[in-house]
């Protein structure tokens, strides 16, 4: 019996595709003619965006939501423009799996009278850090991790969220994450705070009390021991340092790093934790549910501590999708679940939207790069032209379209509608 020869060239592709990293073969670009199709009706809002896909490093996930006879979910996705390569910078995004950390570690500790509510007394030990010994936006005075986690939904503060990446420390935040299968979450550094990568990745010595003053937990300063990935993450064609114009792409390989599909997946495990396996679960009790989905849905008007100035924060201060800059009170009765990021240009928006009254619910994740001049860190971004724009009517577009589509079930969801400070 004669043997067939194979090619040799064929011999050749075959070796070079085993012989190819596996990462560079699961990172590729997710697109489908869904969301394609969708925006092209729209040439009005969406023509730029399809031409200049690239260069604005568009990303978007849409989760469709189908629910059975017993209410429970099933997910359909859909992407445009999605790829693992295309670096953004997650800003303020990165505050979400923190403050789910920050709970947490609360359930881990496992220290009686500890919890979210507890004087949380921020001490320093190291360059770069300063302390917190009172909280004038609370009642009492008291800073807690529910007030920093509070604060961070609402009007996305910064110095909440360095405060809790100051209790979890680089080591914990990213080997949980990891754990959790989101492998490639790096997140080394405090927001605002114009510190060395070495001072970042020390982090204060905290203490926490009972309601009586008493020392119930105490934790030394840390240090991170985790040995950071190599990276080739640059962005644009100059960025401003030292008030000096450098001209080059800004490095970004020592920032913050989290992919959209992962923040869209955090997202599904907070709104939806029956759905998803118990390793991509956080530790958390229906307690820290009910506080989150408070404070992820509620606006800033709505608030009595902190006590917002309505003008500079409007209720779609941190809505972009749907909203983009509107301004003004917003309806109650459509509740967007979110956590939003903008910095250097990037605008990102990570949401699950739910009306009450139409009996609509979905998931929508959305990136975008406004920076046409490619300069950074020269506070001269095209959010108010591109940006926010984009966010609304994506945000629209598809509610518009889920508002209309037919559904077997209706959903329950009675599990949202929580009670708002006002």
């Amino acid at each position: 019996m004669h043997q067939k020869l194979v090619h040799p060239y064929l011999v050749f592709i075959l070796f070079m595709l085993i012989a190819l990293p596996k990462q560079l073969l699961a990172q590729k670009q997710k697109s489908d003619f869904f969301l394609e199709t969708l925006m092209k009706k729209y040439p009005q809002n969406f023509a730029n965006i399809l031409e200049y896909r690239d260069s604005l490093r568009v990303q978007i996930i849409y989760t469709q939501i189908n629910r059975d006879a017993h209410n429970r979910p099933s997910f359909k996705n859909y992407y445009f423009n999605l790829n693992d390569n295309t670096y953004f910078y997650p800003a303020s995004t990165v505050k979400m799996p923190v403050s789910l950390l920050a709970l947490q570690k609360l359930h881990e500790l496992d220290i009686p009278a500890l919890d979210l509510n507890s004087t949380m007394i921020t001490e320093s030990a190291y360059s770069g850090e300063t302390s917190v010994l009172n909280d004038p936006t609370t009642p009492d005075g008291r800073p807690t991790i529910a007030q920093y986690i509070k604060k961070i939904f609402l009007v996305s503060d910064n110095d909440a969220f360095n405060r809790l990446y100051e209790f979890l420390g680089p080591d914990y935040i990213n080997g949980r994450l990891v754990k959790m299968g989101y492998e490639d979450a790096e997140i080394i550094h405090r927001l605002q705070i114009p510190l060395t990568p070495d001072e970042n990745l020390h982090c204060n010595p905290i203490n926490f009390f009972d309601s009586n003053g008493k020392l119930i937990y105490t934790q030394a300063m840390q240090s991170c021991q985790r040995k950071l990935s190599q990276r080739s993450d640059f962005i644009g064609n100059a960025y401003i340092q030292n008030n000096a114009l450098i001209k080059g792409p800004m490095d970004f390989s020592r920032k913050n790093r989290l992919k959209l599909m992962d923040l869209h997946n955090i997202l599904i495990s907070i709104i939806f934790p029956d759905a998803v396996p118990k390793s991509k679960r956080f530790i958390l009790d229906d307690n820290d549910y009910k506080f989150l989905y408070k404070y992820m849905s509620q606006y800033p008007g709505e608030t009595k501590y902190p006590s917002y100035d309505t003008l500079a924060n409007r209720d779609a201060y941190c809505k972009f999708l749907y909203w983009g800059a509107d301004t003004g009170r917003l309806p109650k009765d459509l509740r967007i679940f979110n956590k939003v990021g903008d910095a250097y240009g990037f605008l990102t928006d990570v949401s699950y939207f739910v009306d009450f009254n139409k009996k609509t619910e979905f998931f929508l994740s959305a990136t975008i790069y406004c920076n046409k001049d490619g300069v950074l860190n020269d506070d001269k971004y095209d959010y108010e032209d591109v940006g926010y724009p984009f966010m609304k009517q994506l945000g629209r577009t598809i509610y518009a379209y889920e508002a209309s589509r037919d559904k077997q079930f209706l959903p329950d969801l009675s599990s949202f509608q929580v009670k708002h400070d006002n």
